[in-house]
């Protein structure tokens, strides 16, 4: 099946698939409206002299012609089999718009009667144009069809809509609203992905509620975007990140996203756009938190992808599911995606009927092809776990190791953590405390501090250095109970890492 890419022109894409004379053209869209409109104008267009009418059909109207008035009700064949034994049989050139056929294509009886129509071409110019949401094409039509793909609104087309919806606002409410343009600026980036309806309704939201475009409206859009294209359920999304002030140390990794947000953020004209990184280290030593500060160091919402939700029993199935998910993150950029214990999802075990394999080559492929703003964070405690051709350099930008936090660290950890909660301590008392807690994951230090909150207030207290003293005396870190892997996953990190701090 031959396709026209979705970055034409839709008219100009469309008349010439009309031009080029194919009977038989997919286009998977929801926005049916546009997609007749479309249609119209680039049959008007490709005609050179032929006499096509266009006409459009549904299950529920039937059959209707739309590029000309007829003065009147013409509407008939509501039946499939009516309409493709009339199709077949007009002597009338045309193009037929089908809204929702495609559970008619599993009947052999309607498959036929489009390939008869369709291979009835050079005699009657008859074009059938299949329009749904999702069209799954029987093998006898494959080589008889086209694909078209609606392109989405570009950012000046995005910037035109916003503007169009501010002054449907003022004319009903007889001044325009109040814009921030920096904030119109951000609208109109974040509602990349979206096809024009939607992105129509959602600045329509923005503008309507309290008559105004402003930064108040940027993550109340972002949720709804989200809302909009996490159909599968596999992207969880948070607006709200954290900073690289909550973490303790990495310094290294600060710097090094701090140096790519420009390129990233398109403000840096000629740098290429950041892949992201991925994060090794010790389980409990900030990897997640640094993914929830890297999207807020880039200014951008943070989405999660759960791969165990992507895997279904179906053949397929699972690598569909994931083209799908990124496809998704694709279309929220700019955003941080964020691949957690990435290794349980890609390893490949003895049991494993070659699924995990497929899912990893449709990652790859993506990570290779990928071009959207969308900055990858993956996180792995496991390097044995991970296949060969996920750490080969190229596939992300860096690969950085978190190692159990150095003396520095711990001290900016400790004090993170006792401000959160109001513990007030001296300066003597945080030293002694990051003396003792040597081997001490972030995790565990913040465990510490929360147990001592839970000792203090059962004892009906303020919580104070000596008591989280007790709890890092009674707790036995990752670093003793788990020392052989640690030393091993360090020894394998040495030479092939960058140290985050």
């Amino acid at each position: 099946m031959n396709s026209v890419p979705a970055d034409v022109t839709p008219s100009t894409g469309l008349q010439t698939l009309l031009a080029s004379r194919v009977p038989l053209v997919i286009i998977e869209s929801c926005e049916e409206t546009r997609v007749i409109e479309l249609v119209r104008d680039a049959a008007m267009k490709a005609q050179r002299g032929r006499n096509w009418g266009v006409f459009q059909w549904t299950v529920t109207e039937g059959l209707e012609r739309v590029d000309v008035d007829m003065g009147g009700p013409q509407k008939t064949l509501s039946q499939p089999e009516q309409l493709l034994r009339h199709i077949k049989a007009t002597p009338m050139a045309g193009i037929y718009v089908l809204l929702d056929f495609h559970p008619y294509l599993e009947n052999p009886l309607f498959v036929r009667a489009l390939k008869d129509i369709a291979q009835a071409y050079p005699k009657c110019e008859r074009t059938v144009v299949l329009v749904s949401a999702e069209v799954k094409l029987p093998a006898e039509l494959e080589h008889l069809a086209a694909r078209f793909a609606v392109r989405l609104p570009d950012k000046a087309e995005r910037q035109q809509i916003v503007m169009r919806m501010a002054r449907e606002w003022a004319r009903a409410n007889g001044a325009m609203p109040r814009v921030d343009v920096k904030a119109v600026e951000k609208l109109v980036d974040n509602l990349g992905g979206l096809p024009v309806s939607d992105v129509e309704r959602l600045t329509r939201q923005a503008i309507f509620n309290d008559g105004a475009l402003t930064e108040d409206d940027i993550k109340p859009l972002l949720a709804a975007k989200y809302q909009l294209l996490n159909r599968g359920g596999t992207l969880s999304f948070e607006v709200d990140t954290a900073k690289f002030a909550d973490v303790g140390g990495m310094k290294n990794l600060r710097r090094w996203i701090l140096q790519r947000k420009a390129a990233f953020d398109g403000s840096a004209p000629g740098l290429d756009a950041p892949k992201g990184v991925l994060l090794l280290g010790v389980q409990g030593c900030g990897k997640s938190l640094a993914a929830r500060a890297a999207a807020g160091v880039l200014g951008v919402p943070l989405v999660r992808l759960d791969f165990g939700a992507l895997y279904s029993k179906w053949h397929g199935e699972s690598e569909k599911n994931l083209r799908e998910s990124l496809s998704s993150a694709e279309a929220l950029a700019p955003c941080v995606l964020w691949l957690d214990e990435i290794e349980k999802a890609l390893s490949s075990g003895d049991g494993d009927s070659g699924t995990s394999r497929r899912v990893l080559g449709a990652f790859l492929t993506w990570l290779a092809e990928q071009r959207s703003r969308v900055f990858i964070v993956a996180t792995a405690n496991d390097i044995t776990a991970l296949p060969p051709e996920l750490v080969r350099k190229g596939r992300f930008d860096e690969i950085f190791f978190v190692d159990l936090p150095t003396h520095t660290a711990r001290r900016e950890i400790l004090v993170i953590h006792a401000k959160k909660r109001n513990v007030a301590l001296a300066d003597a008392q945080i030293d002694a405390l990051v003396a003792r807690s040597e081997g001490f994951s972030g995790a565990e230090l913040e465990q510490a501090v929360v147990s001592a909150m839970y000792s203090a207030n059962s004892n009906q207290r303020e919580c104070d250095a000596p008591m989280i003293a007790a709890e890092l005396q009674a707790t036995r870190p990752l670093s003793v109970v788990m020392a052989e892997k640690i030393a091993e996953l360090r020894d394998w990190a040495a030479g092939r890492t960058v140290p985050a701090d």
